[in-house]
């Protein structure tokens, strides 16, 4: 960050993510693991992912984006974490931000597991 303009836009994109965290109970949840383990091996470009990708297809309302500590799936880092109202809970593994971009869609969105990133 070099100047008040750099500082002022990244406030701008932020805002746009703090409707991510609410808290309604009928809210689908995203969780990804944010352990020493997970942030080393991209979780926080793979939260920031899902984050926009949540934005960007206007689901705020439905959909949580969040994080957590270490959920001990340490080997299939970065990890997240899918829950859905009445729907069993999906572990997701081995993350991109590409990945989470395609489970947005596919998931998230069309309501189909991405049975191929799942551990």
């Amino acid at each position: 960050m070099k100047s008040l303009e750099e500082l002022k836009a990244i406030k701008e994109k932020m805002k746009s993510t703090i409707d991510l965290r609410h808290e309604d109970p009928s809210a689908t949840k995203v969780i990804v693991n944010m352990g020493t383990c997970g942030i080393a091996s991209g979780a926080r470009e793979v939260l920031n992912a899902f984050a926009e990708a949540v934005a960007e297809n206007g689901i705020t309302k439905s959909v949580m984006v969040s994080q957590s500590g270490c959920s001990g799936h340490c080997e299939n880092e970065p990890v997240a974490e899918v829950t859905a109202p009445g729907k069993e809970k999906v572990i997701y593994g081995n993350l991109t931000p590409e990945k989470a971009k395609e489970i947005v869609e596919k998931h998230l969105i069309g309501g189909t597991v991405v049975e191929e990133y799942k551990i």
